[in-house]
């Protein structure tokens, strides 16, 4: 085997060095951008994300309340009796998706998501009336809901339905997204897939006149979980 040229040997310095150099220069850019949030947030005034994160919601055209962890099944489940919701679609294995389904009355029905979109693909774009989904957290400053699609929620149940109607709790709304990220250490390694969802489905693509409802959900409601007594009312 030939000995190395001085030509290799620069270049096998230099390839062993980059990954460090790399690394610290990654930590370098993040300390910048970490300053540069942390500064933008002292220096505004102090605000309750919740208040922020509904005030965000209700000026993209979502309806928003709050409630307690034990009077928001109940609540809701009135709310969509009244707004004729027949067939709604959930997770029942999950503690929030369960709680709803024994709140529903009689004439609401829980579907869970539990078959391949191929087999019933027509019942589920034409028969179902909403679907439930559960925050991750959520972006107070642009009132902005972080999905975590699995295959009990699929991103479906957020998107074929005319309605959905999102569950985020008080106590995971991050002030914005650089917060987000920061907090739920998404360099680490990022989910599969997030959704951010900030209102319901809208475009102007058609003679410049808004139009919701085109490219997923006509509406939104989001209950924002609070730990102790409902603030707010269940419009």
């Amino acid at each position: 085997m030939s000995a190395l040229t001085s030509r290799e040997r620069m270049l096998g310095r230099l390839r062993a060095a980059a990954p460090a150099a790399a690394a610290v220069a990654a930590d370098a850019l993040d300390a910048r951008i970490d300053a540069h949030f942390d500064g933008r947030r002292a220096a505004a005034a102090p605000a309750d994300p919740v208040q922020t994160m509904q005030a965000a919601l209700e000026a993209s055209h979502a309806q928003v309340w709050c409630a307690s962890g034990d009077a928001w099944p109940a609540q809701l489940a009135n709310k969509l009796a009244a707004a004729g919701v027949r067939r709604l679609l959930l997770d029942p294995a999950g503690a929030p998706g369960a709680a709803l389904a024994r709140a529903l009355p009689a004439g609401v029905a829980a579907l869970a998501y539990d078959r391949p979109i191929e087999d019933w693909k027509a019942e589920l774009f034409d028969t179902v009336d909403a679907g439930f989904t559960v925050a991750r957290s959520g972006i107070a400053a642009t009132g902005t809901l972080i999905l975590a699609p699995d295959a009990r929620t699929p991103r479906t149940v957020s998107l074929v339905p005319p309605l959905h109607v999102a569950l985020v709790y008080a106590d995971t709304l991050h002030a914005d997204l650089h917060a987000a990220a920061r907090a739920e250490r998404w360099r680490d390694g990022m989910p599969t897939n997030l959704v951010l969802v900030s209102g319901p489905s809208k475009t102007s693509d058609i003679q410049q006149t808004l139009a919701y409802g085109a490219h997923g959900p006509r509406e939104l409601w989001v209950i924002i979980v609070t730990r102790g007594a409902a603030s707010g009312d269940a419009r």
